[in-house]
């Protein structure tokens, strides 16, 4: 998406990251027609990136919140994030989301699932991200 400060310029994310998501059963393949399409992880409970928001607040106090991270696709099948977002909220009600700020294609997929934006974060690595929330609505 022409965004190579948040994942191409640092070589993120490190196979080593993913083993990890891997081995917790939090990172998971999108298919489609026996092929995957995507990939995303998901672990749920406090990511301690988001504990500390700035320049605004989450949407819940919510502590067993799930938080998308890495999700990424072939760029050949659309409503990744969407579907996404459903399995989500098959384990949760409350979902945290985050990107770079340059990453505007993300921004607005994020926006148009119906994710409200809260404020800044900060990445492991102390770089800055869009913080988004979403909660279930029965």
């Amino acid at each position: 998406t022409g965004n190579p400060k948040q994942w191409a310029e640092k070589g993120y994310p490190a196979q080593t990251l993913l083993e990890e998501d891997i081995a917790k059963g939090e990172l998971y393949v999108m298919e489609k027609a026996d092929s995957i399409c995507g990939v995303f992880a998901f672990p749920v409970g406090p990511d301690p990136t988001y504990e500390v928001i700035r320049k605004g607040a989450w949407i819940t106090d919510s502590k067993s919140y799930g938080t998308i991270h890495r999700i990424s696709g072939n760029g050949r099948v659309h409503g990744l994030l969407g579907a996404c977002v459903e399995f989500g909220f098959s384990l949760t009600d409350v979902i945290r989301i985050d990107t770079h700020e340059d990453n505007l294609v993300m921004q607005k997929l994020i926006k148009r699932s119906g994710f409200t934006y809260c404020g800044i974060i900060y990445a492991a690595d102390g770089t800055p991200r869009f913080a988004y929330e979403k909660a279930y609505s029965r």
